[in-house]
């Protein structure tokens, strides 16, 4: 049995899957209420964490339960300025991670997704 978290109309998709124990969090990227993505590498790190982070919480779970992510970089010479940030937000025992550099849909430098314990 799923449970579905975060379904909006506008999209296609959930902001998360409850399955199995597990939390899937769909990718997130560093958009701001309005749709509009603003700063550079470390504040787009930030605000895709911070939106994994919120979906979580939502769904019960917590970054500390996080088991692996999936980063998509558009650049790879962001890949150090994104790892100062992402180690903010898990300081020790730290997830599986893949860092892939790639196109994004929208004009954006991060996409990270993630999947955690309940």
């Amino acid at each position: 049995m799923k449970e579905c978290i975060g379904q909006k109309p506008r999209v296609p998709y959930s902001a998360a899957v409850k399955a199995g124990g597990f939390i899937f969090v769909s990718g997130q990227l560093p958009t701001d209420a309005n749709g509009a993505v603003q700063g550079g590498i470390r504040e787009q790190t930030a605000l895709c964490l911070d939106k994994v982070k919120a979906i979580l919480e939502e769904a019960g779970s917590s970054m500390d339960k996080v088991v692996k992510t999936t980063v998509y970089i558009t650049d790879k010479a962001d890949f150090a300025a994104m790892n100062e940030v992402y180690v903010q937000y898990f300081p020790e025992n730290r997830p599986s991670r893949a860092c892939v550099v790639a196109g994004l849909v929208i004009d954006a430098k991060i996409e990270i997704e993630a999947v955690a314990l309940q």
